[in-house]
């Protein structure tokens, strides 16, 4: 006989990632501002297309979400028709269904009783591809969940003729898995209303413009007819217009100086975690966590002027700096209090729960607060009106965080905010010339197509300054030898263009890149460029996100077929990988940009130690005429690109020497013992003469081409006419008395070349 087990627990919870949304009675009290209203009759316009692909450009504080969403609501879901609503974020997941919530009033949708919506991403807050059901109307999925699970919308797709698919930050559109996942939703559905979303469209002026108008096709003429072809733009408003119809505030920038020091002598590891992560040192974070003299400047700052800048949002370096910096205010006699995204182990006996978040963000709305600090949380997402003022007491090199922290403030009098904001950067001295994003940036040209011939100058200026860090560095260090690099002119150590891009980590963030060539590395990149697309192939490397181990097998491969020879300045390892992650991402090439502007002849100190030498100025007149050259110039590219004038001294104080001097042999009281070049492997010799490795690697490849020119493995016997499906490989093995001579040299593909491995 069966027993019946008497449950004694609840079998189910209640989940804000799926559900139906009842549209709500009564009016929407938001009435749309004027450029949200030209957005939407902009879309309604291109919607008398049966299928079209656009783009809505509107500026961070502009309302992108809410604009599409109730667009959406009374196009779409009124309509009983389906929206695909796709992003790389889970906060951005978030924010787009909880706005198809909030502003489901009946008046826009007065066809339907209610609608299912689905958050679907990695988190386990949300729910899986495989939850998806075909009565979902509303669809609101990460990128990479969908990317690795096309399927799993196959059957909510079918029988639909016509389907609404948004593109949440449409600037990344153009990565690999987002032109998948849009490539088979076209396949599916006869017609796609594709709308993408940004602030910011064209990040590089030509080149992602090209990209970008492969996606969006569609805009709108003047005379508000559907145009085809170049960057299809529906709609786009520009962050000044805004501030001028007090939309957003106007900013006030303030700058107060703190006089202490960070950064000096940084090494390659830091400088490249500051740079490319925007990610303080450890060590680097803790002395500005403690630095008494900095944190009282920061708070008597804002006492001086409390009245004036009200309620403050103040961004800090880390958690620590967040406590110790609540703790001044109080001692001051004004009530802060911090919010963190976490706390770990980090011997404050200190433990802040999104709930306790919460409550200070409450005191802080309801005015029990006049600072609110911050660390990592308060970027973007989180309603905070009537906030006056931004403090920026933390550094960073991104200009997206930049416009996110700054955005905190910006609400105007007609979003319910201020006339003014003031924004309030505390600089800090620092050695190494880092490339600090400024506040006022994020407004110089906000959301122009293209920047002017000037600020391109100046951009190369600090690209280029930025590619000295390392070999100032490196001079600097008497434990390295750089006679190679110093004996080269100095011309030759000028970057003469660089590789840009911008690609996603895997956690979502944006990571800007440059990789500087010069005279030694130009060849070597166009080569590597033009044969990406063989390089991904011989690997079988298909998926957008490389594991290490693969990228660097590639890289190897890279080294090993590109970048053999002398190469003074070298090409770098890390170079490389990262042109690899974007191509991974873009199956494109990244482009290349020349420094055309920059007036290389003012940099020449061949030329400069040349006069002194000539002229034979003594120490007097050479200090003068070096003091005005550091002085004079009209676009002080000296300064900009040396950073500091004991680094120009010494530049030139090199040059001269080798014109009075030469090259002065070390004494050396050693007879080293002698061994052939040929009992050395390939990359030893590299390390030795890198030229002679160049030529045995030629050698060994033009050997092994068959009559019609390709390249053949001495083994399997398979061709191809590029080189990067093989490795030169010893055909007797050195540890068997093999030699490197050519001779004794082969190609094999890496799948040979790695059997033979294993059997030695």
């Amino acid at each position: 006989m069966a027993t019946t087990i008497e449950k004694g627990y609840q079998d189910f919870i209640e989940v804000k990632s799926n559900g139906d949304i009842i549209p709500i009675n009564g009016v929407n009290s938001r009435t749309p501002y004027d450029h949200q209203k030209s957005a939407m009759e902009a879309l309604d316009r291109i919607n008398k297309e049966k299928a079209f692909s656009t783009l809505v450009v509107l500026p961070t504080g502009g309302g992108k979400t809410y604009t599409a969403s109730t667009w959406l609501l009374k196009n779409a879901i009124n309509a009983k028709k389906k929206i695909l609503w796709i992003a790389h974020r889970q906060m951005l997941l978030e924010q787009a269904a909880e706005s198809f919530q909030k502003f489901a009033y009946a008046e826009v949708i007065p066809s339907i009783s209610s609608f299912c919506f689905r958050i679907v991403s990695g988190s386990s807050n949300h729910d899986s591809t495989i939850d998806i059901d075909p009565k979902d109307n509303l669809l609101i999925i990460s990128k990479d969940s969908l990317g690795r699970n096309l399927n799993r919308i196959d059957k909510w797709l079918e029988g639909e003729n016509e389907v609404y698919f948004v593109i949440d930050e449409a600037h990344h559109s153009t990565a690999k898995t987002y032109r998948k996942v849009i490539d088979h939703v076209k396949s599916k559905v006869a017609n796609v209303k594709l709308i993408g979303l940004t602030a910011t469209p064209f990040r590089t002026a030509e080149d992602e413009q090209g990209l970008l108008g492969k996606i969006f096709t569609d805009g709108l003429y003047k005379d508000n007819t559907v145009a085809h072809g170049d960057v299809g733009i529906a709609y786009k408003v520009d962050l000044k217009e805004l501030i001028s119809k007090q939309i957003l505030a106007r900013p006030i920038f303030e700058s107060y100086y703190t006089d202490q020091e960070y950064g000096q002598h940084l090494g390659v590891d830091a400088w490249e975690s500051i740079q490319h992560l925007d990610v303080l040192p450890e060590k680097l974070a803790k002395q500005m966590e403690e630095s008494a003299v900095r944190n009282k400047l920061i708070v008597e700052t804002y006492k001086a002027k409390q009245h004036e800048y009200r309620k403050t949002i103040l961004f800090a370096v880390n958690v620590g700096h967040a406590i110790q910096l609540k703790t001044v205010f109080k001692k001051a006699g004004i009530e802060a209090d911090y919010v963190v995204s976490s706390i770990k182990d980090m011997g404050t006996g200190v433990n802040r729960s999104p709930k306790d978040n919460e409550l200070v963000l409450e005191k802080y709305r309801n005015g029990n607060l006049q600072v609110l600090i911050n660390v990592n949380i308060l970027t973007e997402g989180v309603d905070l009106p009537q906030t006056q003022t931004v403090f920026l007491a933390r550094p960073t090199v991104s200009t997206i965080l930049m416009t996110q922290m700054v955005g905190r403030a910006l609400r105007g009098t007609l979003a319910g905010g201020t006339e003014s904001a003031y924004i309030v950067s505390f600089i800090d001295n620092w050695d190494e010339n880092i490339a600090w994003v400024s506040p006022e940036s994020v407004f110089n040209g906000s959301n122009e197509f293209r920047e002017t011939k000037y600020d391109k100058f100046k951009r190369d200026l600090r690209l280029i300054a930025i590619s000295k860090i390392e070999e100032f560095a490196t001079i600097l260090d008497d434990a390295v030898d750089t006679s190679e690099l110093e004996n080269i002119p100095f011309l030759k150590r000028i970057p003469i263009g660089m590789y840009a891009f911008t690609y996603l980590e895997e956690n979502g963030m944006d990571h800007a890149y440059q990789v500087m060539v010069y005279d030694s590395t130009q060849e070597a990149y166009k080569n590597l460029m033009e044969s990406l697309p063989e390089l991904f192939d011989s690997f079988k490397a298909e998926n957008e996100y490389l594991p290490n181990e693969l990228l660097e097998a590639m890289e190897e491969q890279c080294r090993d077929t590109f970048f053999c020879g002398t190469m003074i300045p070298p090409y770098e390892k890390r170079d490389v990988i990262n042109v690899l992650k974007y191509y991974a991402q873009y199956d494109a090439a990244p482009q290349f940009y020349t420094f055309d502007e920059v007036d290389r002849k003012k940099l020449d100190l061949t030329s400069i130690a040349k006069y002194i030498w000539d002229e034979d100025l003594g120490t007097r007149k050479k200090a003068e005429y070096l003091e005005s050259l550091w002085n004079s110039t009209d676009d002080n590219i000296m300064k900009i690109f040396f950073t500091r004038k004991t680094y120009f001294l010494k530049q030139v104080d090199i040059e001269v020497m080798k014109i009075a001097h030469g090259i002065e042999p070390e004494a050396n009281n050693v007879i080293p013992g002698k061994k052939s070049l040929e009992k050395l492997p390939l990359d030893k010799i590299r390390e030795i003469n890198p030229e002679y490795e160049k030529e045995l690697r030629q050698q060994a490849f033009e050997q092994s081409k068959d009559e019609d020119g390709n390249y053949c493995c001495a083994n399997c016997k398979m061709k191809s006419s590029s080189k990067v499906y093989f490795q030169v490989d010893h055909i007797i093995p050195m540890n068997e008395g093999g030699t490197s001579v050519p001779e004794n040299l082969q190609i094999l593909c890496r799948k040979c070349n790695g059997i033979k491995g294993d059997n030695h």
